[in-house]
């Protein structure tokens, strides 16, 4: 019940807190319960650490500085998508070079970033949710 209820609740960190649990209570002998309570405060810091990392995440991308990059680069590669579509084919003006080599795999890769990587971030929450 303990485990369906755990899982229910907070998944494998949970699950581990109770299986710690249940390992100081089985355990028999005094080096088997320090074991188990060793095992518990080590998930527990496991649990503090992954919450910590969050936060610099999270206080590192509040900054301007470190928050301008992705949208500078997203601009540049924005402008010359307008350039290329509005004013090369909608309006017949100019002929823009392709991107070639790694300035054109660039593009490809910020483009994907851009796009997808929230993509990604979603799909990753939805599954963390179960």
């Amino acid at each position: 019940m303990l485990g369906w209820l755990g899982s229910l609740i907070g998944g494998p960190i949970v699950n581990g807190l109770i299986g710690a649990y249940k390992a100081k209570l089985a355990a028999g002998n005094t080096s088997d319960r320090i074991a188990a309570d060793l095992a518990a405060k080590e998930l527990e810091l496991d649990r503090r650490q992954r919450e910590l990392s969050a936060q610099i995440v999270i206080a590192e991308q509040g900054r301007w500085y470190t928050a301008w990059v992705r949208p500078a680069f997203a601009l540049v590669i924005f402008i010359y998508f307008a350039k290329v579509i509005l004013w090369d084919k909608v309006f017949g003006w100019g002929v823009t070079d392709a991107l070639e080599g790694t300035v054109g795999d660039w593009a490809g890769i910020i483009i994907t970033a851009y796009f997808g990587g929230r993509s990604v971030e979603k799909v990753a929450r939805i599954f963390a949710r179960r």
